[in-house]
């Protein structure tokens, strides 16, 4: 991958999450990270780098000896590449020039492990365990200057902490686009509506009902009573497992708009916890018809309309006669 291209899409994952260099900015004053800690961390890069492996395997033996952690490493390969990324970025931590490029690593380092479905507490661990370790470590090394490995620690959390802000904020990010993604779809699968019998129409409502999707059924289903010139319509809701105030308004204003077109709305299928729900709310029943399952609203969208169901006696079976 060039320069160009690399930089590209080091542009647009920043972007994505509305990090700009203000941004960058702001976040390091909040944390009082300045010039002094950027000095003090890349005087200890050396001793970063003579403990590194050893953090690193002591990490990796404390991961493995957790049944839920260890699950994400049964390849000896990937564990090998996971160790050395591991080490790279720790590294990283004490090298300076923590510009827009060290910002855009941390923060693709954390999608990757978003992507992988590594739980976030488990990520946060990571950093648990590297600071307390290299705690240890500066105090071996800087016995003689506690002061200066106390500097040095404060500097390095205080970097640690802006990786954690990243890292959090690419697990947001993910889960947001992801859940985004989900509601669309949902969105986008039409609910149809059924033509029954002469006259009558049956919505199947199913799943999660929000503004925009209870919008979207009162739509189609007004389009439909136009076009079918239909005078009874059956609304089920058995599969909407939750009603709240502003789903029930939209149900009474859509009774109401199919109701000044000529068209009788019956709802079926609500359940003792949506109707509960309702008469908690206070929302106005009166215009509304309700009844408990759909066959019952078929049977009632039936009367309404003249149909009179006869049950017919059944032909012999003309095997029996043989």
């Amino acid at each position: 991958m060039d320069a160009p291209t690399h930089k590209k899409e080091r542009s647009t994952l920043l972007k994505s999450l509305n990090i700009n260099e203000q941004e960058i900015r702001s976040r390091k004053e909040f944390l009082q990270f300045g010039q002094e800690d950027v000095d003090r961390l890349v005087g200890i890069n050396e001793v970063a780098d003579s403990y590194a492996t050893e953090v690193i395997e002591n990490f990796y033996r404390h991961i493995l000896s957790f049944e839920e952690t260890r699950a994400f490493f049964h390849d000896p390969n990937v564990l090998a590449r996971v160790k050395n990324a591991q080490k790279d970025y720790f590294l990283r931590l004490t090298q300076g020039h923590y510009d827009s490029e060290y910002i855009e690593n941390r923060l693709r380092v954390g999608t990757v492990h978003e992507r992988i479905s590594l739980p976030i507490k488990t990520y946060l661990g990571m950093y648990n365990f590297y600071l307390r370790t290299v705690a240890v470590r500066l105090q071996e090394t800087y016995k003689d200057d506690p002061a200066r490995a106390m500097d040095a620690f404060l500097s390095l959390m205080k970097l640690t902490f802006l990786d954690i802000g990243l890292a959090i904020d690419t697990y947001i990010d993910s889960r947001e686009r992801t859940i985004g993604e989900q509601q669309e779809a949902i969105r986008e699968l039409s609910t149809p509506v059924l033509p029954f019998r002469e006259g009558i129409l049956i919505l199947p409502v199913v799943g999660m009902i929000d503004s925009y999707r209870a919008g979207q059924l009162t739509e189609q289903l007004l389009r439909s009573i136009r076009d079918t010139r239909s005078r009874v319509v059956v609304v089920d809701i058995t599969g909407v497992p939750y009603v709240d105030s502003r789903v029930a308004s939209h149900l009474v204003q859509t009774v109401e708009a199919a109701r000044l077109m000529g068209s009788k709305v019956i709802v079926s299928g609500v359940s003792p916890e949506i109707a509960l729900t309702m008469v908690t709310l206070g929302i106005d029943l009166g215009r509304i018809e309700t009844v408990g399952d759909m066959q019952s609203g078929i049977e009632r969208a039936e009367q309404l309309s003249g149909y009179k169901m006869v049950r017919v006696q059944p032909e012999p079976d003309q095997s029996d006669s043989d």
